[in-house]
């Protein structure tokens, strides 16, 4: 069965050397505007089953035309979000499924038409979302009666790579990581919803540590709305304390703070000998090269679930963990691999006639979560889970 792959950045690469090792698929056709770097790519890993096509997502009709000509079974958006929906919508247009790892936004309003039409819609499917929503079920299948649900995820570099003064390094866009650091964030606490403007989440009084062994302490900073999940997970009768997190090493979260205070990460351009740029373009280009990685250095991925409440009446703690680390083989990060393989496993079971539900889908309730883990250890995935009654 013909794929159809739209974005061929670091992710994408990774949807595409997953799907190449797959007994369903027959071909992958990848699109992007740029396809040289695909190119290399699949010629250094010998990948057999790629075509590369050239197309401009931003043009609705170009978009159109791919999908078309493509003819797949299947559509994977590895774009950046905003294209998001109009993939989704030529998708369903031609009445094709779609899969991507990115949040379900906007394409929510298709829901109504993809069930009259029959067909698959599959947002979320990636690291953060995808993964961390997975590990949820299972910590929530531990419990009678859940009081709190922390989730914790965080891509970072090895420690004995963590070289320079901020211990970080780049697995994907050092923009998207920037508009991530300024995004306001919802918790519950003690009953209570918390919101935190974008310029704050850094604060030493919103952040907290968590031990991670063979990382130490981390530190943990609130990222994006949790509050929505409180619905989603059906949690509305007993929850109490709420959260999402990002996970960064010690002394990140003072560092992004005192740059956001100084207007570091503002949009706003500024003018200077003739040039207008923003303070937010300038880190973005000024740091970029000078927070790679090396060829045998190693990211580190983590996504841990920490859930609280009563199982048989008794007080009961969770704890579930994804851990994954680059493959110096492929040149494939923690990062990429966690989000690719992740969106790849989706489609296939979609191509497999697993996941077969019309409609817009979550990974919560639509999704075989044992299969999806079970895949994902199969490629050397470490996923643990820890159950402590008082």
């Amino acid at each position: 069965m013909r794929v159809l792959v739209l974005g061929t950045g670091l992710q994408g690469k990774a949807v595409i050397h997953d799907l190449e090792q797959s007994s369903l698929v027959s071909e992958i056709v990848a699109a992007d505007m740029d396809t040289c770097g695909i190119a290399e790519f699949a010629q250094k890993l010998g990948l057999r089953k790629i075509r590369l096509v050239t197309a401009d997502a931003s043009n609705r009709n170009d978009l159109r035309r791919v999908i078309r000509e493509a003819g797949p079974k299947v559509v994977i958006c590895m774009l950046p979000p905003s294209f998001g929906f109009d993939v989704a919508r030529a998708a369903l247009d031609n009445n094709i499924p779609f899969v991507s790892s990115s949040y379900t936004g906007q394409v929510i309003e298709l829901d109504d038409e993809a069930r009259r039409k029959g067909v698959t819609i599959l947002p979320e499917m990636g690291m953060d979302p995808g993964i961390d929503l997975l590990l949820a079920q299972l910590a929530l299948a531990e419990l009678d009666e859940v009081h709190g649900l922390y989730s914790y995820g965080g891509g970072l570099p090895e420690p004995s790579c963590a070289d320079n003064p901020i211990k970080y390094k780049i697995t994907w866009t050092f923009d998207g990581v920037l508009k991530a650091y300024k995004r306001p964030a919802r918790l519950l606490k003690e009953g209570a919803t918390l919101d935190i403007p974008g310029g704050e989440i850094f604060r030493q009084n919103n952040v907290h540590v968590i031990d991670v062994p063979g990382l130490g302490k981390l530190e943990a900073y609130p990222n994006g709305d949790s509050i929505h999940y409180i619905d989603i997970f059906k949690l509305e009768k007993h929850i109490q304390n709420m959260g999402r997190f990002g996970l960064r090493y010690a002394g990140h979260c003072r560092f992004w703070q005192t740059l956001a205070d100084l207007g570091f990460l503002d949009d706003a351009p500024i003018s200077f000998n003739g040039a207008s740029v923003s303070p937010h373009q300038f880190l973005v280009r000024h740091l970029t090269p000078r927070l790679q990685f090396r060829q045998e250095e190693r990211d580190v991925v983590v996504v841990r679930i920490s859930a609280s409440g009563l199982k048989n009446q008794k007080p009961t703690d969770v704890v579930v963990q994804l851990t994954d680390y680059r493959d110096l083989h492929t040149g494939l990060f923690a990062m990429n691999r966690t989000v690719g393989y992740t969106t790849s496993i989706a489609a296939q079971l979609v191509l497999a006639g697993d996941i077969s539900k019309a409609g817009v889908l979550s990974p919560v309730g639509d999704v075989p979560v044992s299969r999806v883990l079970d895949e994902l250890k199969a490629r050397g995935m470490i996923v643990e889970s820890h159950v402590e009654q008082c």
